[in-house]
């Protein structure tokens, strides 16, 4: 009887110790599981560079822009970019009320030096130069800077706070030459477009302006010498949310992706 006893209870004290080891075993490979989902969620955390950012660029940027934002996109799957384009004084002012935005690119070095308190470092990106825009087959001959100062020429300019507004300026004054506009445009394609629809006879742009319209309008090359050459900074805003992704967008502005990208488009290297 006693020997029945003992059996009994070593095989239950055997069979207790099985079943200890066996919820062990299940602890630990729920915490390894637990600690291994963790590690995933913060894998994937730190791996992803999902970002919306709006980018405030001038006008003259509008077309290659849109064709370097599909190529961004493209190489990072992640970002989505919106662009807001206009003359780079109404950019500074958007900046300056509070405008939620990410990066800044403007067409002349002034206006961002202007924003210092607002603004990352400066890079410039490009170049542009010069030309006088004039109806298709150019049907009043205008040839060079002088002849707009024809006053039964009618002629549109952009307004002196705008930047391509300040190059015509500065080429018109340094060959004495005195213009007298039909109008005042707020920004370099408001002035390509009085053109194209037959509104002005010859107006002053960028040459990649007038490259984007070369079924309406000729473009009639203004001399290096008496030229002017725009720059175009670009830099990140202080109060961006996603100051690593506009920092990287910045960034690759200046790479030889994008540089091709604006140099087929016309722009200089910077």
């Amino acid at each position: 009887m006693s020997l029945v006893i003992t059996w009994r209870r070593s095989a239950a004290a055997v069979l207790s110790a099985a079943l200890l080891l066996s919820l062990a075993a299940c602890g630990s490979d729920s915490k390894k599981d637990s600690g291994a989902t963790a590690s995933n969620g913060a894998s994937s955390g730190a791996s992803s560079s999902k970002a919306s950012l709006k980018i405030l660029a001038a006008s003259s940027l509008t077309d290659v822009f849109k064709t370097a934002g599909a190529a961004y996109e493209k190489e990072n799957p992640g970002v989505k970019l919106a662009f807001s384009f206009a003359g780079s004084q109404e950019l500074a002012a958007q900046v300056k009320q509070g405008s939620p935005a990410d990066a800044l690119v403007t067409a002349d070095t002034k206006t961002m030096d202007g924003l210092t308190s607002d603004t990352g470092s400066p890079t410039v990106i490009a170049k542009n130069r010069l030309v006088i825009a004039v109806g298709k087959g150019n049907p009043h001959k205008v040839a060079a800077l002088k002849d707009l100062a024809d006053t039964k020429l009618k002629v549109v300019l952009a307004a002196p706070e705008v930047p391509v507004g300040k190059y015509s300026k500065k080429v018109l004054d340094a060959q004495k030459i005195t213009v007298k506009p039909v109008s005042q445009e707020p920004n370099v394609r408001a002035v390509l477009s009085k053109v194209e629809l037959g509104e002005a006879d010859a107006g002053i742009v960028y040459k990649t302006d007038a490259s984007t319209a070369t079924s309406k309008v000729d473009a009639i090359t203004i001399p290096d010498a008496q030229n002017a050459v725009a720059s175009y900074p670009a830099a990140t805003l202080k109060a961006s949310k996603n100051a690593d992704a506009a920092a990287a967008f910045v960034k690759w502005l200046s790479t030889p992706e994008a540089q091709k990208i604006l140099q087929d488009a016309g722009f200089q290297q910077p």
